[in-house]
Parts: structure tokens; C-alpha cells; sequence
């Protein structure tokens, strides 16, 4: 390793997990020709990793934020290119992040590019949890979940964050915004046992939340997927539901029953298996995997969205290989319209793919569902996918903090 190259993480080596950070290197030769590489083992051991060319200036310094890739894993101008481009070193992986209060680390290095010589290396800590934020496991009631608190005695504005599997790092990085939010999971049993589903379980989960240091008795909801159409079903059935962020969901009730107050009110589109496309990966693409939702014999599945007195933010993956999110979000815009709604944003991302996530995380485009034993192709090119995901992120924050202010949070 040189001693006069300098690698370094601006503000810090220490951030949080969805925040950038300016990646600079001095101390090389004028207009040297490095590999820069980025490395991470997730919490089940899986190895990931990225790698770019990038050529000195002529004072012999490299900034991410200004000078380009050459060629790698990606190219062109990308300040946290080495962090969503890495893949793993498994087929059909995305990245596990489960326990939260150790931070992800990742490696960063540069290396001669004539002898893969080590010139310099520094170590980025990603933490989770930022300081003060309480994590509180629930069991009260039917209410399974884990509670995410900001610092301070609050009121803050409250969301339930609704996953397929369990998984709590979106609602804890909301919770360092500012946020209280309850993350519990969709199905209480494994996917394969579940037969029916009932708005009331989240009723009840809405209801806990109102009285969890919030300014407001009006909540918000966030999913993804069939998560989605649970989250558009609530704001239509469920009183006191004021803003929704429908990520690639559908317009239509997927895959079971839902019941409310012991009454069906939506039955379930369903999944036409026979139409999965096998891919030479092994993965399968599902895109038509869902029957219409606006045929004329699935009118029963659809959604009454009118029927909301919250707000709609619809968000479409252009380049979802998992269902036609765009076309979904359409109908579910067109719909509105027809009802003389106004109550909604929609925003598209062409080259994104399904799994939108929290931004710089490894972009995983293949990995195994729940809906099938093959492994699913979720879509998206890396750095569409990855800009996307920044976009998104803000765009949430802000949605919520329009429609859930409280006067007095802190």
C-alpha cells in the first residue's frame, strides 16, 4: 500500500445508510490510471463487489462527483457508482441488511492498474439507526410489528410501512426523518398457508399508531407489490388514512380474499403461473403473470381508490418485469379522473426495475419470491435504477411531510 495515496470519505467514514458520501483520492501521479473497487459481505455471508477505471488530473486527484468511469461496472460521472453497482458473488442474490444495529460496511480501494498493486484503502460504515431512534418489538393484540420512534417527545407524524417479508430498514431510515412508523408484514403466515386476507388487522395496527406520540389522527401507509394494493385497499375502506405511497402495486386485489368487518369486499385476481417466461439465468420474468384487472369478469377485484378521502402517491417501475406497474398505475389515474378526483401524484421511472428500494444499495435484479420456487427477474438497468431510487426516496419524505405535518414536531 503507497503511503501518499490518499483515499478518503467526505464528510466521514461514518453515515447513515441511505446517505451518500464524496469519494476522493490524492496523492497519485499525474493522469495515472487506477481501478477503483468497492466490496461488502451481507448478513448472510454473501459476498458483493464493483469495480471502475478512472485516470488522475494532471495535481494527480480523482473525485467521484467529478470525473468519470472509463469503464468497469459502470461508466460515466457516478459519485456512489461503486456502491449500487456491486453484484454478488452468488446468482439470484439480493442484499440481506437484518441486523440493524450494526452498521453495513463496505470497503473501498484503489489499485495500480498496471499491476492491481493496493495504493490505498478506507472502510465506509452505513449505519441504520441513527442516534436516539428507539426500536420497540409490538405484541399487543393482533399487532405483531416492530415501532420505529424519532428522538424526543414528539408529535411526529406517523406510517404504517407494510412488508411481504420481514424486513424493518426502510421503516427505520424513515424513522431517522422524523417519522413514528410501525413496520409489520403482510402475512402472518408462510405465503403458501395463507388463504384470506382482513383490512381489520390493519385497522388495528392504524389504530396503535394514532396513539404513538403522533400530531394527527390521520396516518400514512407505504408497501410495494401485492403490499401496494393491500396499502390502496386501505385508504378505501379503513377511516383515518391520509396519505399512501403505492410502490408498483396494483389497481386490483391480488392472490386472496379480502375481508373487512367479517364481509368480503374484494375477491382476488389471479396468477396465471402458465404464463411465467423462463430465462436462460434459470430466473423466470412475470410481467403478464396477473390476469386483466379490466376485463369485464374481474370487476369484483378491482379497488373503489375513489372512495379515499387521503392522498395517492403512485409510483411505477417502467422497466418491472414482475407485472405491468405502469400500465396499472394508469388505470388507477385514470380511474380518479373519471371520478372527478384530484388527490393523487404519479411518477414513472423508465429503466427501473421492481424493487425500488431506500438509494445505494446494491441493485439486485434476479433473486428468490415467495410467489414462485423459481427465482424471479425483478428488471432495471443499474443506474437508471439506481437514480430512481434517490428520486424516490425524497420524493416520499416530502409527500408524507405535505400530507402528515404536525404543527409542533420537532
Amino acid at each position: 500500500m503507497s503511503l501518499q495515496v490518499r483515499l478518503s470519505l467526505l464528510p466521514s467514514v461514518r453515515c447513515l445508510y441511505d446517505e451518500p458520501v464524496q469519494v476522493k483520492v490524492a496523492g497519485l501521479r499525474s493522469q495515472q490510471l487506477v481501478t477503483m473497487r468497492g466490496r461488502l459481505t451481507d448478513d448472510k455471508g454473501v459476498m458483493f463487489s464493483s469495480s471502475a477505471t478512472y485516470m488522475a488530473d494532471r495535481s494527480g486527484k480523482i473525485e467521484l462527483d467529478r470525473d468519470p468511469s472509463l469503464g468497469g461496472s459502470y461508466v460515466g460521472v457516478e459519485p456512489m457508482g461503486l456502491f449500487w453497482s456491486m453484484k454478488p458473488d452468488t446468482l439470484h442474490t439480493k442484499l440481506t441488511k437484518t441486523n440493524l444495529l450494526n452498521p453495513q460496511t463496505v470497503t473501498l480501494s484503489v489499485h495500480d492498474k498496471d499491476d492491481d498493486r493496493m495504493l490505498a484503502e478506507v472502510t465506509n460504515e452505513r449505519f441504520l439507526i441513527g442516534d436516539g431512534v428507539k426500536r420497540v418489538p409490538i405484541k399487543e393484540g393482533n399487532i405483531r410489528g416492530v415501532l420505529f420512534m424519532p428522538p424526543g417527545g414528539g408529535p411526529f407524524p406517523a406510517v404504517l410501512d407494510l412488508s411481504s417479508s420481514r424486513s424493518e430498514n426502510r421503516a427505520c431510515l424513515l424513522a431517522n426523518k422524523g417519522f413514528v412508523v410501525l413496520s409489520i408484514t403482510l402475512y402472518q403466515n408462510n405465503f403458501a398457508k395463507v388463504k384470506e386476507m382482513h383490512l381489520d388487522y390493519f385497522e388495528e395496527a392504524i389504530d396503535f399508531l394514532k396513539h404513538s406520540k403522533v400530531g394527527s389522527k390521520r396516518i400514512g401507509v407505504i408497501s410495494r407489490s401485492i403490499g401496494g394494493a393491500i396499502a390502496l385497499s386501505i385508504a378505501a375502506f379503513v377511516p383515518g388514512v391520509e396519505a399512501v405511497v403505492c410502490i408498483n402495486g396494483c389497481n386490483a386485489n391480488v392472490a386472496f380474499p379480502l375481508y373487512y368487518k367479517k364481509h368480503l369486499i374484494l375477491s382476488p385476481l389471479s396468477f396465471e403461473f402458465k404464463m411465467l417466461f423462463p430465462t436462460e439465468s434459470g430466473a423466470v420474468i412475470a410481467t403478464h403473470v396477473l390476469d386483466n384487472p379490466l376485463a369485464e369478469e374481474n370487476n369484483d377485484t378491482l379497488i373503489p381508490i375513489e372512495q379515499a378521502k387521503g392522498h395517492f402517491l403512485f409510483v411505477a417501475s417502467e422497466d418491472d418485469l414482475t407485472w405491468d406497474s405502469k400500465a396499472y398505475i394508469d388505470q388507477m389515474v385514470e380511474r380518479l379522473k373519471r371520478h372527478a378526483k384530484d388527490n393523487f401524484e404519479s411518477v414513472s421511472y423508465p429503466g427501473a426495475g421492481h424493487l425500488l428500494q431506500p438509494p445505494y444499495e446494491p441493485h439486485c435484479r434476479s433473486c428468490a419470491s415467495y410467489i414462485t420456487t423459481k427465482p424471479v427477474m425483478w428488471g432495471g438497468e443499474a443506474r437508471a435504477h439506481a437514480a430512481a431510487e434517490v428520486h424516490l426516496w425524497k420524493k416520499i419524505q416530502e409527500f408524507f411531510r405535505t400530507h402528515l405535518s404536525c404543527e409542533t414536531a420537532q
